[in-house]
C-alpha cells in the first residue's frame, strides 16, 4: 500500500525527485486540456472506473495492458499526459501529499523538490502547475461526460484487430461518441454543446479513432522485429 505523508519542508526538505523512468503504461487518464495533444498520436476513448462505474477519458497507447507503449513521449510530438507527469503525488484537502515509497522520490539523486529557503523549487512548482491543471480537467472532463450521456452520445466502441503473427485482439469495455446520434440532435442541444465546447472534443475524440491503425501497424512492425 501506498505511503501518503503531506508534503512540507520540515520532513522534505532535503528530498529529491528523479525523472520519470520505465514504459508509459498502455491506457492513460487525459483531461479536455489534453485532447488536441493526444489525438495527434493516440485513439481517445471513454472507458469506466472499475471501482465506481464512472466514465473517464483516455488516451490508448497500445492495445495489451503488459505491453509498453507503441509509440515513445517523442515520437508522440512530446505528449507526456498530466497523470503521468505527477506520478507519486496526489492531492488531499487542498494540499499536496506524496506516496513516500515511489521511486521518482530520493534523497541523493534529482532535483530538490525546496530550495535553500525552504520554499518550493522549480521542479515542485512545475508539479504544483500540474496538479491544478488536472484537478480543473477532472471536473471538466466529468462535466463533459455528464452532457454526453444526458444526450446518449456515448456508445461502446467494437475494436477487433488481427496481427500478422496470428493473434487476434478484441478490446472490451470502451466506449465513444456516437457520431449517428451527434449528427441528428436538434439544433438546440448542438448549440449547447458548441458553447459549452463539448462538441469540438466530441469530433477531436472522433477524428483520434484513425491512430488505431497506425498503433496497429506499429505493434506489427514490433512483432516482426522480435522474431
Amino acid at each position: 500500500m501506498p505511503k501518503y505523508e503531506p508534503l512540507n519542508p520540515d520532513d522534505h526538505g532535503s528530498l529529491r525527485l528523479r525523472p520519470r523512468s520505465g514504459p508509459d503504461p498502455h491506457f492513460v487518464q487525459i483531461v479536455p486540456s489534453e485532447f488536441v495533444a493526444a489525438a495527434a498520436s493516440s485513439p481517445i476513448l471513454f472507458t469506466k472506473h472499475p471501482e465506481t462505474g464512472n466514465f473517464y477519458a483516455g488516451a490508448l497507447f497500445n492495445f495489451k495492458p503488459d505491453e509498453p507503449a507503441l509509440k515513445s513521449a517523442s515520437e508522440r510530438g512530446g505528449f507526456e499526459p498530466l497523470a503521468l507527469q505527477r506520478e507519486g503525488f496526489f492531492t488531499m484537502n487542498e494540499g499536496i501529499v506524496i506516496d513516500r515509497e515511489h521511486p521518482r522520490f530520493s534523497d541523493s539523486e534529482g532535483e530538490p523538490l525546496f530550495d535553500d529557503a525552504r520554499a518550493p523549487s522549480v521542479q515542485l512548482r512545475r508539479i504544483q502547475r500540474v496538479l491544478g491543471q488536472l484537478h480543473v480537467g477532472l471536473s471538466e472532463t466529468d462535466a463533459f461526460i455528464r452532457a454526453l450521456l444526458e444526450l446518449k452520445l456515448i456508445e461502446p466502441i467494437d475494436i477487433s484487430l488481427s496481427f500478422d503473427d496470428g493473434e487476434k485482439l478484441t478490446l472490451q469495455g470502451l466506449y465513444t461518441v456516437s457520431m449517428d446520434s451527434l449528427h441528428a440532435l436538434d439544433d438546440a442541444d448542438v448549440m449547447r454543446l458548441f458553447r459549452k465546447g463539448y462538441l469540438q472534443l466530441a469530433y477531436i475524440m472522433a477524428q483520434s479513432l484513425r491512430q488505431i491503425a497506425i498503433l496497429a501497424e506499429l505493434r506489427n512492425k514490433r512483432l516482426a522485429s522480435t522474431i
